[in-house]
């Protein structure tokens, strides 16, 4: 493999654009690739546009990756199938690990490209991923279950960077200012308004049923069962309630929802399946999130290497605790040393 070569994700936002940019004046040969992942109408035609005049202005080659077919085996028919199951899927991580960090890769191998770099907010030292500086963007709970062994080979120019600081720079350079300018991209691709837009394409989400309390009494109706997750407080009714209810348990099978107050909605012990680690340690201490855009709570994880599961106490109780999320280990130094998914 050459060296010097990279290949680059580019989406077309500036994100992407800027670590290109970047990583060609640090002297890498770099080419780019835009990954074609669904078949939302007319999100492909605005973003690889602009991916194509990314390319340009920075003077790389883009290639362009046809991989509907692939995204929608690998994280669309899960995703569907997660929310038919009564849980809450968390497809970005499924598509850092099979595409941007799967097929990706595949394909730089295929151009003798030595490294692989991408917009995340991000860093690693070699074996462990790690924070990024800029806490607010930081997306390393959602690259969790990449592949270990690609973590060396990986370059994420915006992990020393904050977002300000990014569209700042890319509106002071002639003929990048509109890409400091365009909106940021949906947190999930695919999804163009809500997710029960895009289930209504393969299931029947709208499908009215009973609200049960915790000893089983019917209490209310709710407006089919895929509209809620764990935790949720709102779009069902509860006769009588005095107090708000949220959401703690869903059974699929009988269009059911069970309700109870927060103290009800309290969880001490996570258990996951297929745990993803970059440490070799099976016991230890940790800081977990449980959801993206929640606070880390000290825990002791314990790990079935055999079994690949583990078993998490939490120091201090957690809330809407949902089968299908991710549940991803951090030490004090925000290095990520694992995680798996919530059963």
């Amino acid at each position: 493999m050459n060296n010097n070569k990279v290949l680059i994700g580019m989406s077309g936002g500036v994100d992407s654009t800027i670590s290109t940019l970047l990583l060609k004046e640090e002297g890498y040969e770099v080419e780019g690739v835009y990954m074609r992942l669904h078949s939302r109408p007319g999100y492909h035609e605005i973003h690889q546009a602009r991916a194509q005049a990314a390319a340009d202005f920075v003077g790389v080659k883009l290639h362009i990756l046809n991989l509907e077919d692939t995204f929608q085996d690998k994280v669309v028919n899960p995703f569907v199938q997660t929310y038919k199951e009564g849980h809450t899927p968390n497809p970005c991580a499924l598509c850092n690990r099979n595409l941007k960090f799967g097929e990706m890769v595949k394909f730089a191998d295929t151009i003798n490209a030595k490294y692989i770099a991408t917009g995340h907010y991000i860093q690693h030292d070699g074996k462990y991923l790690l924070k990024a500086k800029d806490e607010n963007k930081d997306q390393s709970y959602f690259l969790f279950f990449i592949n270990k062994e690609i973590v060396p080979r990986l370059l994420f120019p915006m992990g020393l960077r904050k977002k300000s600081d990014v569209k700042r720079f890319a509106s002071q350079i002639k003929g990048l200012e509109s890409f400091a300018s365009q909106p940021e991209s949906s947190e999930i691709c695919f999804v163009e308004t809500t997710y029960t837009d895009v289930l209504r394409d393969y299931v029947e989400v709208d499908s009215s049923g009973d609200v049960l309390d915790t000893s089983g009494q019917v209490v209310g109706t709710h407006k089919g069962y895929m509209h809620y997750t764990i935790g949720k407080r709102k779009g069902f009714t509860v006769r009588g309630a005095h107090e708000p209810h949220f959401v703690l348990s869903i059974n699929p099978k009988l269009n059911q929802i069970v309700v109870g107050t927060r103290d009800e909605l309290a969880c001490h012990i996570v258990k996951l399946r297929d745990i993803n680690m970059f440490d070799e340690k099976t016991h230890f201490e940790a800081f977990v999130k449980l959801r993206y855009r929640t606070i880390a709570i000290r825990c002791v994880v314990d790990i079935d290497v055999d079994k690949q599961t583990a078993v998490v106490s939490l120091k201090e109780p957690a809330f809407g605790i949902a089968q299908g999320q991710a549940a991803v280990f951090y030490d004090e130094d925000d290095r990520l040393l694992g995680g798996g998914w919530i059963t």
